[in-house]
């Protein structure tokens, strides 16, 4: 339905995580029976994942270090190849400036630390790195310099290419410089491709037709952007992701291909992996949620890749603390009641408690509006800032 915004001007109404809940079925299941396997197909090569989780492309979430022990937990970890790993042949020096500089200065000498360019040779180095950990590669690069980056990460033996911006589009259209052939580049490079972010349904059919495996559905919602602010653009995640789901569809229907789609970003605790599920998604992209955790390289920050752009900053330093080892917070034991640890038992236990075995199951299940969901019943542990009061 839409709604009218003044004459000639209407809009869709959008919804985020904190608007919707989960409907249980009429059976429930349980959890040991539940699959949440994330597996596609590129060129009749199987890649499958025990968790449905990609750690973002963030200098605070991931270096080769966390990629390995991510990949060895079942996840699929993704370097920035344009960040500070690869700017810098020993990065913790300027890690730990960025952990120490105040909010205030933070943006200003983030912005000069980044000024060190990118070294190709470093590209090579890390991705030999997570290789040598025995996981699979995976790495970002925008779209104005992967043909310059493609080639040092095909040398260190890159298993997977995310291309990743605010959005991008399979149309760039510019009078100043020769765009990215998107179609052409991914039609010719022999690894897959997930493309992203997108958060409409043109947005992500176009980027499906260019072929992506998967599509990054999320423009502004995480918790280090502020593109929102700045540029004015985004769509509430869980609208976003529905949109996208019924693109996949149409993809579907039109080539017989299923390109996935990647939640990323906005999300916190396993209820909101689990909404993202169930409005659509394949697997989910989370970067601050990861950052806590104590083989994070942020120092206990974490920050967005357009944080420290040279003209118009679109990301903020934020302090994700400290919340305990990456297997605690994908994985448990939980020692909090908030849902910000055991996020995979969080999902694994929503989908057994509304009846679904596994996540293409769980796509199908009914939702909700529901404004009165985190308020609910909910004024001591808001009043005493517990549980969901924090």
């Amino acid at each position: 339905m839409e709604i009218e915004i003044g004459r000639g001007k209407t809009a869709r109404r959008a919804y985020g995580f904190d608007d919707i809940a989960i409907v249980p079925s009429r059976r429930t299941r349980d959890p040991r029976d539940v699959d949440i396997t994330w597996s596609f197909t590129f060129r009749d090569r199987e890649y499958s994942f025990p968790l449905p989780v990609l750690a973002s492309a963030m200098d605070g979430v991931v270096d080769p270090a966390f990629a390995i022990t991510m990949g060895k937990l079942g996840g699929l970890a993704v370097l920035n190849l344009e960040g500070i790993q690869t700017r810098y042949e020993d990065p913790a020096p300027h890690l730990d400036a960025i952990a120490s500089f105040s909010k205030e200065e933070a943006t200003r000498k983030m912005q000069e630390i980044y000024r060190e360019p990118v070294k190709p040779e470093l590209i090579t180095q890390r991705i030999k790195e997570i290789k040598d950990g025995g996981v699979l590669a995976a790495a970002s690069l925008t779209p104005q310099n992967v043909d310059t980056y493609i080639e040092a990460a095909l040398a260190g033996g890159l298993d997977l290419l995310v291309i990743q911006g605010t959005v991008v589009s399979a149309e760039h259209k510019s009078s100043y410089a020769e765009p990215l052939d998107l179609n052409a580049f991914v039609r010719d490079l022999d690894i897959p491709c997930i493309i992203g972010g997108c958060c409409s349904y043109q947005g992500a059919l176009h980027l499906m037709r260019a072929g992506a495996v998967g599509v990054l559905v999320g423009v502004g919602p995480g918790h280090a952007c502020t593109s929102r602010r700045v540029l004015g653009i985004g769509v509430p995640q869980c609208t976003a992701v529905a949109d996208a789901a019924a693109a996949r569809m149409r993809h579907l229907d039109e080539t017989g291909y299923y390109a996935h789609v990647i939640a990323d970003g906005g999300m916190r605790t396993g209820g909101d992996l689990a909404k993202a599920v169930a409005v659509g998604a394949d697997a989910v992209m989370i970067g601050s949620p990861l950052a806590a955790a104590s083989e994070a390289p942020g120092r206990g920050y974490h920050w967005g890749m357009a944080t420290f752009h040279p003209d118009l900053p679109r990301g903020t330093r934020v302090r994700a603390g400290i919340k305990g080892s990456l297997e605690d917070i994908l994985l448990g034991p939980a020692h909090e009641n908030d849902g910000t640890l055991n996020l995979l038992g969080g999902l694994r236990t929503s989908m057994a408690t509304t009846g679904y075995e596994n996540l293409k199951a769980f796509q199908k299940a009914e939702v909700m509006v529901a404004p009165s969901l985190q308020t609910e019943g909910k004024f001591l542990q808001q009043s005493q800032g517990v549980g969901m009061g924090r």
